[in-house]
């Protein structure tokens, strides 16, 4: 995929196609500090909304900084998402997105008080992959390790 092909509806396609993000937020020593989190719902315009935990050590430190980094590559493809992490209290979409797996984390359900929602909203993306997935990586990858070539492949970078 060239620079051109990535666009905004190609990221939001990918995200949608994923059920795991790894967020990655600047912790209070100043390290990297990463998170497996589900994606709610990922909008037309590239924001991901996911609940989290309110009074744990995440989203203290997406409160001090909210400079995020979300990683998906479930597919054999690679995407990488840049933005920031807004809170969002708005109980309406805690209802719409509730759902039987976030109830496992949540003892008091869509009212426990630790239940929030943050929106990434994203500002670029950089994806690296393989059009066709897992299947065409590995093959790719086979033909390259056979004629000693480079894998055939893309990367593309967009602004969000």
């Amino acid at each position: 995929m060239s620079e051109s092909e990535l666009n905004q509806d190609k990221v939001v396609e990918i995200m949608r196609g994923e059920r795991l993000a790894m967020l990655t937020c600047i912790a209070h020593d100043g390290k990297l500090h990463s998170h497996p989190m589900t994606p709610q719902e990922v909008t037309d315009d590239a924001d991901v909304w996911f609940f989290i935990g309110l009074r744990g050590e995440q989203a203290d430190e997406l409160r001090t900084n909210p400079e995020v980094n979300l990683a998906f590559a479930e597919t054999g493809s690679w995407l990488s998402v840049a933005g920031r992490a807004v809170f969002e209290d708005d109980r309406s979409k805690i209802e719409e997105l509730w759902n039987d797996d976030v109830s496992k984390w949540f003892d008091g359900g869509k009212d426990d008080p630790n239940l929030g929602l943050i929106r990434v909203v994203g500002d670029s993306a950089q994806f690296w992959g393989q059009p066709g997935g897992k299947v065409a990586s590995i093959a790719e990858l086979v033909k390259a390790k056979v004629t000693g070539q480079r894998p055939a492949g893309g990367s593309g970078t967009t602004e969000l």
